[in-house]
């Protein structure tokens, strides 16, 4: 009876021990998924990657894009947070947000912090000018041989870039987003704007000939990006689920019809590039 119960023990011991370190495994979004909550998705105003449309509803083409690798997966309670750009990474470090899709560039600086999922776009930077571009900004490098002054976004990549092709930290001014970029090339206050050239086509398109856009082929190929999708450094059994899914959805006809509203096309398609390698690359 003794050797009976021990063997029932020992196997019971190793039932326990394998669900423990089931637990011990499963990342936080898989947990609450479990639990019924939803996933809670953030993102900043930035058109074309992601924003809020007059429906206060995700639009965008990385939340279009993420909505359906999302679907494919089978999840469909969901719920979208819009916040500010800066704040998107330490809302996501708090457990407030579980992923954001507003349009961040996979660097090494932020793979740090966060875990992003295979890249799902390759863009470029470019600059958005007075029309004429009186004070002649092609790249980076022009603004140090002119001393004129860039205008970013807050925490954007660009200014890293920027400072890679020598450009000071006094000639580079920081403010929340888009519009105030747009005002800022506008009001005089900067020369030129940096951004994605989706979002500045999308920018000088709408300011009704006040600007316009630069030639993103003038600027060298390690400005180009890769736009991902950031997780929780814990959630990387989702984020493999996420990367299988996406890798049967990316350039599918149903994904491409998606995005289209958005610019988004096959030369945007993010080519064999991994996260792990942009991670050390970028």
């Amino acid at each position: 009876m003794k050797l009976k119960f021990a063997k029932y023990a020992a196997r019971l011991g190793f039932v326990v021990a394998v669900l423990v370190g089931a637990n011990v495994h499963a990342g936080e979004l898989m947990d609450r998924i479990a639990g019924g909550k939803s996933i809670r998705i953030g993102y900043a105003n930035e058109p074309p990657f992601a924003y809020p449309d007059a429906n206060n509803k995700p639009a965008g083409y990385v939340n279009a894009h993420v909505l359906g690798v999302l679907q494919e997966m089978g999840y469909n309670n969901i719920e979208t947070v819009v916040t500010d750009w800066g704040g998107l990474i330490p809302a996501l470090q708090s457990d407030r947000l579980d992923l954001v899709t507003g349009g961040l560039y996979i660097l090494g600086t932020r793979c740090e912090n966060i875990a992003f999922s295979e890249p799902l776009a390759k863009v470029s930077d470019a600059f958005v000018v007075l029309p004429g571009n009186p004070k002649g900004i092609k790249t980076y490098k022009d603004l140090v041989t002119t001393g004129e002054t860039m205008v970013t976004g807050l925490g954007y990549s660009l200014i890293e870039n920027a400072k890679k092709d020598g450009v000071p930290a006094s000639q580079i001014m920081e403010v929340p987003g888009p519009s105030e970029m747009l005002a800022a090339v506008v009001a005089g206050r900067a020369a030129a704007a940096a951004h994605n050239y989706l979002t500045l086509k999308d920018m000088a398109e709408k300011a009704g000939g006040k600007v316009e856009v630069t030639d993103p082929n003038a600027l060298p190929e390690w400005t180009k990006n890769w736009v991902s999708v950031g997780f929780r450094k814990s959630d990387k059994d989702f984020v493999e689920k996420f990367n299988a899914a996406q890798k049967k959805y990316l350039g599918t006809a149903a994904m491409m019809e998606a995005v289209k509203p958005y610019r988004y096309d096959e030369n945007m398609l993010p080519g064999d590039e991994t996260a792990e390698w942009i991670c050390a690359n970028r």
